[in-house]
């Protein structure tokens, strides 16, 4: 498969990831499948151990996959050397972390921190790196604290100069982990509308792990993931959209279950409790409307 770049710029097909230790191996990734849409803002999430944060490592470039097939703006990550993963890693993703002393170097000023990782491209070098660093600056807002270092400056306000350095090389796409899990609501609030604005200004493809119900609520497409595969998705209505531009948190969002390409589904646990089921059986048929129906077997009587 040779996905479409114009399109689609992260596709993930089946993909597999095994850690091995001395004694044991354990399945982070059973099978994955995903497409992300150039220039979407969509957030992933799931439970602790449920593959995201190790999706958003393989994403990301930081580890490898051992199966199946992962391209991200058209690369092909299971084929690139360890030079090519450099570049990659420099010029194609940017990242977010939730720890600000990950993000930053304390000693630097924020401009100086901006121009750090212009230092290190290769791929598309840039010539006034000062200038862009200050660019990037102003739209997250933090032109007028360019010169303040890192215990200048509130936990919200190093966060959107580490925006602002994920974005130094023109990345395809950002990837944000837990970006809002060491800050309040209204600083949330905050970061959420610099990823949007990063993604109109820029067309920047926004990826955010989270486990901040806010947050997914606020994006148009949140993807849950739960034992190494994806499960389900969320997809905001029209009416939501329209809600959450006159101020209003929307309602809800459309869940929906993710067909793999072997045809198996995930049934969310909540659902699966209600059923009550006796065993792993469930019956399944095509109504008049061909819509598939799956109900509990009839209980067995005592």
């Amino acid at each position: 498969m040779n996905p479409d770049i114009n399109n689609q710029v992260i596709v993930a097909e089946s993909l597999v990831k095994i850690y091995k230790t001395k004694d044991i191996e354990v399945l982070a990734l059973q099978g994955l499948d995903l497409v992300i849409n150039r220039g979407e803002v969509m957030a992933i999430v799931g439970n602790s151990g449920s593959g995201k944060s190790t999706l958003l490592n393989m994403i990301g470039g930081l580890d490898r996959p051992s199966a199946g097939k992962l391209f991200v703006d058209g690369k092909d990550l299971f084929k690139l050397t360890e030079k090519e993963l450099v570049e990659y890693k420099t010029a194609t993703v940017g990242f977010v972390w939730q720890n600000n002393a990950r993000n930053l170097i304390p000693y630097l000023s924020a401009v100086e921190n901006v121009m750090m990782p212009m230092q290190f491209n290769k791929v598309n070098p840039i010539k006034n790196k000062r200038s862009r660093a200050m660019d990037l600056l102003s739209l997250t807002g933090m032109q007028d604290r360019a010169k303040h270092r890192l215990n200048q400056l509130s936990g919200g306000e190093q966060q959107r100069v580490a925006i602002a350095l994920a974005l130094a090389n023109h990345p395809a796409v950002l990837l944000a982990d837990e970006p809002t899990g060491s800050v309040d609501t209204r600083t949330t609030e905050v970061i959420l509308d610099m990823f949007r604005t990063v993604n109109k200004e820029l067309g920047t493809t926004v990826v955010i792990v989270t486990h901040d119900q806010e947050i997914s609520k606020k994006v148009e497409r949140v993807v849950a993931i739960r034992d190494g595969k994806t499960s389900s998705e969320f997809i905001m209505s029209y009416a939501d959209r329209l809600a959450d531009i006159e101020g209003f948190n929307p309602v809800g969002q459309v869940e929906y279950a993710v067909l793999d390409r072997a045809g198996r589904v995930q049934i969310p646990r909540e659902l699966l409790d209600r059923m009550e089921l006796e065993g792993n059986r469930l019956l399944i048929h095509m109504d008049d409307d061909n819509r598939v129906v799956l109900a509990a077997p009839p209980k067995t009587e005592a």
